[in-house]
């Protein structure tokens, strides 16, 4: 990377027309679906600290809701991300993009009407045969609708992982020269390699696999429904789901990461060069994060053994290569590098900081020892809440921040923002606590009804709740009224710039 390259706000990314029209829909539809989603989590909590009387099909609801919501949006925001630093080094189709962004939109629709128009309450994982088995509660077609939804949201995916696929191969030829595939062995790694096109081509790779098993599945479970007669084996169906969603969740980390290698070098003013270290982690985690998604059927003892064996060895693996390269470059990075802390770079190492340790937590439950005592609690919840809020929310908080700061410096530079910064920290690692006690002590997760012995853990998670949701409100807030904005002007801008780089 280039000295030139370090430029805070290149011309190449500024956005005008359609594109920035398109791309500010991505960025504030996903800030309020944020709100929202953490407003339904923070309804459950209260429910859980018996603050509030959420009745229990209600609350199953909600659960459902937030989960396939939260890692929706999560998804959605960090395509976004991508998209922005991708569109750079090749080209990419702006109906693709919109075209995603629409049927996202629409499945949201058919999820919210399933939910909360037809009481669907199955949870995001829709395991067969347990849609189909509403009790009354809800009906097949609500089932029906909550997966049409998944599909159309799936379609969206895979248009716009076809078109960023095209558009890399025109460029390097096939996704292993832009893999770096070329120089894991030797040779001179070219250094204007970017990093965005190796992460983006893993998670074209894997991402758009792990979408076309969800459909299989989605797909076998609507003629399940349509056709009662039609028996699905279950264990197959659940392997399909658990390919689908594990994938998918992990694709919001990995294409939100490219903001971390794009934007950091700029505010520390120092080259974040390409190393072979860092192609072999993304070629090795691009290869096992694909079959790492058995540890979710350790306990099924119905499943392959050989399936569970890889499913243990690649969940020891398959992150840790792109972790280690990725916390050691920006580390390395950020060393003794002058520069004054803005919430850009803030939020993005409070991301690795998130990423690093919800991943720790996720290493441990995925060994089968502690899994078979830990799965079923509410450590699961507090590992995936770890490296989702503080991980892939302060990711993408990160990188709005920075876009934000062309149009509006003065967002970025508020002193206010920062103190925000510290509630929101704070506020994650006390609800956080919340949840991973509540695991040592072996208080059950997803369950709506509560004893006495779990309230203290509930209390303590509401409260955290509460100041995470609070700072979200600001965030959000702030970061959308400075996307509306029309660009700063000349001086402005270079002075923000100046004043976030020093």
């Amino acid at each position: 990377m280039t000295m030139a390259s370090l430029t805070l706000y290149p011309d190449e990314e500024r956005l005008a027309g359609t594109d920035r029209l398109v791309f500010n829909l991505y960025l504030i539809t996903g800030l309020v679906l944020f709100v929202l989603m953490m407003l339904l989590g923070l309804g459950m909590r209260w429910t859980q600290a018996q603050w509030l009387g959420v009745p229990s099909n209600w609350f199953y609801q909600l659960l459902s809701m937030h989960g396939a919501g939260m890692v929706g949006t999560s998804v959605m925001i960090t395509t976004a991300t991508m998209w922005f630093f991708l569109r750079k080094y090749v080209t990419l189709h702006l109906w693709a993009f919109a075209a995603n962004y629409v049927l996202f939109m629409l499945g949201a629709l058919c999820i919210i009407g399933a939910i909360f128009g037809g009481g669907y309450a199955a949870l995001w994982t829709f395991l067969y045969p347990l849609p189909m088995q509403g009790m009354g509660m809800w009906s097949p077609g609500a089932s029906a609708l909550f997966m049409l939804g998944y599909l159309l949201i799936g379609v969206g995916s895979l248009i716009f992982y076809f078109d960023a696929a095209a558009g890399i191969i025109k460029v390097h030829g096939n996704l292993g020269r832009a893999l770096g595939l070329q120089w894991l062995f030797g040779g001179t790694i070219n250094q204007d390699h970017p990093k965005a096109v190796v992460a983006s081509t893993s998670m074209v790779i894997a991402n758009s696999l792990g979408i076309l098993a969800g459909a299989v599945a989605l797909v076998m479970s609507l003629a399940a429904i349509f056709f009662p007669e039609v028996k699905l084996d279950m264990v197959l169906i659940k392997a399909l789901i658990y390919w689908f969603g594990h994938m998918y969740i992990n694709a919001a980390i990995y294409m939100g990461v490219i903001g971390i290698y794009e934007l950091l070098p700029r505010y520390t003013h120092r080259p974040y060069g390409l190393s072979r270290a860092f192609l072999w982690g993304w070629a090795t985690t691009s290869t096992l994060v694909i079959i790492v998604f058995p540890h979710h059927l350790l306990m099924d003892f119905a499943v392959p053994h050989w399936m569970l064996v890889m499913g243990q060895i690649a969940s020891w693996g398959s992150g840790f290569p792109v972790v280690v390269v990725t916390t050691w470059g920006a580390l390395s990075n950020i060393y003794k590098a002058d520069f004054k802390w803005s919430l850009p770079p803030m939020l993005l190492i409070l991301s690795l900081f998130g990423w690093v340790t919800g991943g720790f937590g996720a290493f441990l439950d995925s060994t089968i020892v502690v899994n078979l005592t830990m799965h079923n609690t509410q450590w699961v919840p507090g590992h995936f809440h770890f490296y989702l809020l503080l991980g892939v929310v302060a990711m993408t908080l990160g990188f709005i921040y920075h876009v934000v700061g062309d149009r509006s410096p003065e967002t970025v530079q508020s002193g206010l923002g920062g103190k925000v910064f510290w509630l929101y920290f704070a506020g994650a690692l006390v609800f956080l606590f919340g949840f991973l006690d509540g695991g040592r002590l072996s208080v059950p997760r997803r369950m709506a009804e509560r004893i006495d012995a779990w309230i203290f853990t509930d209390q303590v998670g509401a409260v955290g709740g509460t100041l995470v949701f609070l700072a979200m409100l600001y965030f959000a807030a702030r970061l959308t009224a400075g996307l509306l904005q029309t660009r700063a002007p000349a001086g402005a801008g270079r002075a923000g710039a100046a004043h976030a780089a020093r």
